[in-house]
């Protein structure tokens, strides 16, 4: 197992800390965890698999939090995390079988891509933390957010809980609250599914991973307890900016210096 500096590993560790904030609060915590393990050296696809591991103890945190507090409630949402499941073992073995060189050049663009969505999305505001009755209709819907979404995480990853919150509000009508519960929810159900793919095919650095799970966990419990009382606006701007900065330094290392 290859061995880090120890202070790559606190610098690892800040960034794990803030990024579970982040993700618990907004979602997207990713957008900075892979680049940053990109930016150690590791190879696309043990940096997506170390990151799973990371990840699934920040999302199990956050999606406790939300349900302790009542803002999910699983038994509306059962469909959702089946085909979410499917999704994110489908796409963890479609990137197992792409090659790295594609993969370096092209989650950049993804990283990127997710970053300018959440800069003009516009959210909407419903201020009752209550689920809409026509809880029974959203069937059809959560096979097919479940599916894309749970793909696009088992993929790639950076963003997925951002995408699992603008879609929830823009589909059922939820407000932020809501919407964060189900998206952390639904972001552990695809981590946990590709992290077990990922240690099978043997992608995961579990020092790395495990260092940056009990950082991300604890900024997990801070993020979702702030969320839950102030929003998620406060953290957007700083988000957006440090997410850009890393996306376009990656771009410039996969696109320009390796021409």
């Amino acid at each position: 197992m290859e061995m880090f500096e120890p202070t790559l590993l606190l610098v690892l560790a800040l960034v794990a800390f803030i990024a579970g904030f982040i993700d618990a609060v907004a979602g997207g915590g990713g957008m900075l965890t892979v680049p940053t393990l990109l930016s150690m050296g590791l190879p696309p696809h043990l940096a997506l698999g170390t990151n799973k591991l990371a990840a699934t103890f920040a999302s199990s945190t956050a999606a406790f939090t939300y349900y302790r507090k009542k803002l999910f409630d699983p038994r509306c949402w059962y469909r959702a995390f089946i085909s979410t499941l499917i999704g994110a073992t489908l796409g963890t073995l479609f990137v197992d079988a792409i090659s790295t060189d594609w993969l370096e050049k092209i989650l950049p663009l993804i990283i990127l891509a997710a970053a300018i969505y959440t800069i003009f999305h516009k959210t909407p505001h419903n201020a009752a933390n209550v689920l809409p009755p026509q809880c029974a209709k959203f069937h059809k819907k959560q096979y097919a957010q479940g599916l894309s979404i749970g793909f696009y995480d088992g993929l790639a990853g950076p963003g997925t809980g951002a995408f699992w919150t603008v879609s929830s509000m823009a589909l059922y009508k939820l407000n932020i609250l809501l919407a964060s519960g189900l998206s952390k929810a639904m972001n552990f159900t695809s981590n946990f599914t590709s992290l077990v793919t990922f240690a099978l095919l043997g992608h995961i650095n579990w020092m790395l991973g495990l260092t940056m799970g009990v950082c991300l966990m604890a900024g997990a419990f801070v993020g979702a307890h702030s969320a839950i009382r102030f929003g998620a606006k406060f953290i957007r701007p700083v988000f957006i900016t440090v997410v850009s900065i890393l996306a376009i330094k990656l771009a410039y290392e996969a696109w320009i210096v390796n021409l």
